[in-house]
């Protein structure tokens, strides 16, 4: 299956809620969450990046990043359970990676649910090292966080292609 990634609009907040409550029912950013990351992602001061990944009209993934300084935090990635295993995660987070690269940020750090292997794998990958623990990040469940980092991302994505 064939997805083009491309920036995320506000009318595709419906179609990624709808994506975020199956993916993470128990910890589902709301409406507001996304219109507020948003509103920061356009503009002469825009300091985000969110991306959705689209096959024919379904968006079937979508990733966020925010940049502090020299700091970028993977916000969110998510892609839809059909198409796990497809390389549609590492696309996103290639696409996160040059983002914060475009913000000229030095590292990226992301939290990561402690029972999320699948995702730890995946940022491992890229070159993100585990440094720490966030007890109970995760609400209501009290599922901690992983915390991971990397350093000059502008590496981890040479070579990697958003389209295809």
């Amino acid at each position: 299956m064939t997805c083009a990634l491309r920036e995320m609009r506000w009318w595709d907040i419906d179609a990624v809620l709808e994506l975020e409550r199956d993916l993470f029912p128990e910890d589902a950013w709301s409406r507001g969450m996304f219109w507020s990351e948003l509103a920061h992602a356009r503009g002469p001061g825009a300091n985000r990046r969110y991306v959705v990944a689209e096959a024919g009209s379904r968006i079937v993934g979508y990733a966020g990043l925010v940049a502090t300084g020299e700091q970028a935090d993977v916000q969110t990635i998510a892609v839809s359970r059909d198409l796990w295993g497809t390389g549609l995660g590492g696309r996103l987070l290639a696409e996160l990676l040059r983002a914060a690269t475009t913000f000229e940020c030095a590292e990226v750090m992301l939290e990561c649910r402690v029972d999320n292997v699948r995702a730890q794998k995946l940022y491992e990958r890229f070159g993100f090292e585990p440094i720490g623990f966030r007890r109970g990040y995760y609400q209501p469940g009290n599922v901690d966080a992983l915390v991971m980092r990397l350093t000059a991302p502008e590496n981890s994505v040479q070579g990697t292609e958003i389209n295809g």
